[in-house]
This record gives C-alpha cells, structure tokens and sequence, in this order.
C-alpha cells in the first residue's frame, strides 16, 4: 500500500478530554503537581493523528508512531477539558507526516509535528515473530 493513494495533505482530526487525575505527571512521579503529563498530551496527539486518516487505511493496514517533535507550553490541571488537533502536512510513500496542537480552555498548551509509519499488520507481525 501506497499512503499516497489514500491519504491527503489536510486530513483532521480532533479528540476531547477532561483531564483525569491517572494522566498527570503526579499520578507517575510522587511529589509532582497534578497537572496534564507531557507524554498523556501526545499520546492524544498521536491518537487524533491516527483518527484523522485511519478510516481510509485498506484492510490489514494500520499506522505506527515514529516521530514525536512537539513543546508543552502550558501546565494543565486536573478537571480542565483539553482539545487535541492532528492535520496531515505530507504524505510519503510508507510516512505520514502531522501537526499537531492542544488546547485547554484559555490558550494552546502544546505544539509540533508527529509521524506515523504505514505498515501492514500480518507482515509486521511475522518479522518480530509474534505472527
């Protein structure tokens, strides 16, 4: 499969949370603050990026995470709704490429880009030998 035949630059993609106190960074490290942990804002990220485009993958394909270039600009608590953006920028034969952004109810609390490798479940399976 050839992203390029089914993936266009502006695919979107949008995702909705209230932050839950098992995302913070204090739920992970004791002592930290109860607020939105960096790698819970991309994970979101790299899930309205699979959102944006996963409907048009042909069957047995799926995408995979392989770059994460992103900021966290703002610290968010617990309790405050977080909106989660992911917008195709370029397609590559087996690479989609993203931007992506957070928001909380007051300003854009993260920032930057994300791939994600198209690959073909059976046969990624078979090469680490799970398949």
């Amino acid at each position: 499969m050839d992203a390029r035949d089914v993936i266009k630059i502006g695919m979107s993609a949008e995702r909705t949370l209230v932050v839950p106190p098992e995302r913070t960074v204090g739920h992970f490290v004791r002592g930290m603050p109860m607020v939105y942990a960096t790698p819970m804002m991309i994970l979101e990220m790299e899930m309205a990026s699979g959102d944006a485009i996963n409907a048009h993958l042909e069957p047995g394909w799926v995408t995979l995470g392989t770059e994460v270039d992103v900021r966290h600009l703002a610290a968010t608590p617990v309790g405050t709704k977080v909106r989660t953006t992911a917008r195709v920028i370029a397609v590559e034969r087996r690479v989609i490429r993203f931007e992506v952004e957070a928001f909380n109810d007051q300003r854009r609390i993260g920032e930057g880009r994300h791939a994600r490798g198209l690959v073909n479940v059976e046969a990624f399976m078979k090469r680490l030998g799970m398949g």
